[in-house]
This record gives structure tokens, sequence and C-alpha cells, in this order.
């Protein structure tokens, strides 16, 4: 190559080489990171990126999943299975133990769920476990809360996040540096976007739950989209569980994560169907949809 020449690199490589920094430098600034493992596709990618960062050693980093008790089935078998391939440590915080300890109170009625109360199940798992970094699969495209992260996110000593109260990151520089008690996320793909997470799983031929692809299932239409059919689902009068071909954009609870009619049963029609999207992906959880700051109220509390 002369002198002259230069070496472009392809906008999937930039990204990635963009995420292993930021994973290496976690490694580099913190005593005991984890990573926040949903069984969701930007979980999966974000551990992909850490088996590459931290190649040929094996990730040095526990996962954490947040138990709600209402996942998909399909998700904790998956998760499951990565634990076993990875040979790495998982933490589990049970959010029905959170329940039984009196530490949370279970919501009621017909769109009760239990996605406020992974905060204070997270925040006691981080305490017991004296994490000082967790890492997460967020991108700033997903939501308007989540667009005003940085890389690292800091955390007061009572687990809450201040938007305004956040360490400047020039040229990619990083402060990790917290005080007794606080502790950091970190978002490596916060740069990505829906489009990039696939295109990415498509080139990296990623396994992803099957949930992410087009196939039958029963659900119920419910607050503008397809509800899964479960032992937690309680209809009213006028619901009817029907037979539809849908798959999901985003994992969550089984109780409030809705699917879209679909065809798209591989990765090539799953990107394809992405491109052509208006919606942001999480427009179909009925968590998000309680206020237009959901999100950002559950982030100051100690939210992922």
């Amino acid at each position: 190559m002369s002198s002259s020449s230069k070496y472009y690199l392809n906008y999937l490589d930039e990204l990635e080489s963009e995420a292993i920094y930021v994973l290496r430098e976690v490694w580099a600034q913190f005593q005991n990171p984890v990573i926040l493992f949903s069984g969701g596709k930007d979980s999966i990618v974000v551990t992909h990126l850490a088996k590459k960062a931290f190649h040929p050693s094996k990730i040095p980093f526990a996962l954490m999943h947040v138990d709600t008790g209402h996942n998909f089935p399909e998700t904790i078998k998956f998760r499951d299975d990565i634990i076993k391939e990875l040979g790495v440590n998982l933490i589990v915080g049970s959010v029905q133990e959170s329940i039984d300890e009196g530490r949370v109170a279970e919501e009621k009625g017909k769109n009760a769920t239990r996605n406020a109360l992974q905060i204070t199940t997270l925040l006691d798992a981080i305490e017991a476990n004296k994490i000082d970094c967790a890492i997460g699969g967020g991108r700033r495209d997903e939501e308007k809360a989540r667009a005003k992260e940085r890389f690292f996110s800091h955390r007061d000593d009572f687990g809450q996040w201040d938007p305004k109260n956040q360490r400047p990151e020039l040229w990619n520089i990083f402060n990790g540096k917290y005080f007794e008690g606080e502790h950091f996320r970190a978002f490596p793909i916060s740069n990505w976007t829906e489009m990039d997470v696939w295109n990415y799983i498509k080139r990296e031929n990623i396994a992803i739950p099957s949930l992410y692809f087009a196939h039958e299932r029963e659900v119920v239409w419910r607050q503008d989209a397809w509800i899964p059919n479960s032992e937690f689902l309680v209809l009213e009068d006028h619901e009817e569980i029907v037979t539809k071909k849908i798959r999901f954009r985003t994992l969550g609870d089984i109780t409030i994560t809705g699917g879209i009619e679909s065809d798209a049963d591989t990765l090539e029609k799953i990107a394809d169907e992405v491109s052509g999207m208006r919606q942001t992906e999480r427009g179909n959880r009925s968590d998000d949809k309680r206020s237009e700051s959901a999100m950002e109220d559950r982030k100051r509390q100690g939210y992922f």
C-alpha cells in the first residue's frame, strides 16, 4: 500500500471498534463490572462484542439478569444456553423475591406490569454484589430519555440518574471515578441504530431468540399492539384471543411486549422490514405508553 493510500473502515466496523473500546475502558476503570443481560437482541450484541473485545480469553464480566417472573419462556431458555456456552457467572435478581420480602408492591389491574418493580431489584442486586458498573444495551435512537445518555452514565449513592449532572466525554475520554456507594452504567452501543443492530447480527451470524422471527402465536389486541396470550393475561369482556403470524421488535415482559404482524422469518427479511419502518421499536411496549416521560421517570429512579 502506497503512503498516499487510505484505509476506510466499513461503518459496522467503526461501530464495533467504538463499542469494543468502551468495553475495554470499563474493564480498565472499574473493579467489578457486569453485563445487564435481558435476552434481547441489544444485550446479546453487547455480549458478542465483549467476546471479541477480550478474545482469546473468556468474557471477564458476569452477566446479570433482573428476572421479573413474567418472562417469555424462550428468553429464559436462551439466557441459560448462552451462559452455558460462555462459561461465565450469572447473577439473577428476582422481582418475585422483592415482592415476597415487601420491598415492592405488585401492581393491580388489567395493565399491571412488573417493569417499574425491576428498579428496586436491580439496585439491590448491584449493592449486594458490590457492582461498580453495569453494562447495558441501551441505544440513543430508542427513546428520547436514552438519547441524553453518555457512554459512562453516573448514578448517585441512591442509584439515581441525573441527566444534568453527567460528565463530559470529549474525544471519547471517559471519567469513571466515583465516591463510595455510587456506581456507573455503561452503554457501548449508544451510537447504534436498530438497523445497525440487525445488520451486525446478520453479518456476524449471531444467534437470537426465535421471538424475533415471524411465527404463529395466540395474541390479543390491546393498546394498539398484539399482546401475547399467557397465564398472566386477564381478558376484558370485549377482548378475544386470536392466532396471528407475528414477531417482536423488542423483548420485555410477556405482559407488556406487543408484537407486529409480519412475514419476516429470516434475518434478511427482518432487516428489509426494519428499513421501511417509521415507528420506534419501543412503540409497542405498553410500559412506555403510560406517559410522555415514562422512560425518563424510571431512569431517574434507577432503571436501566
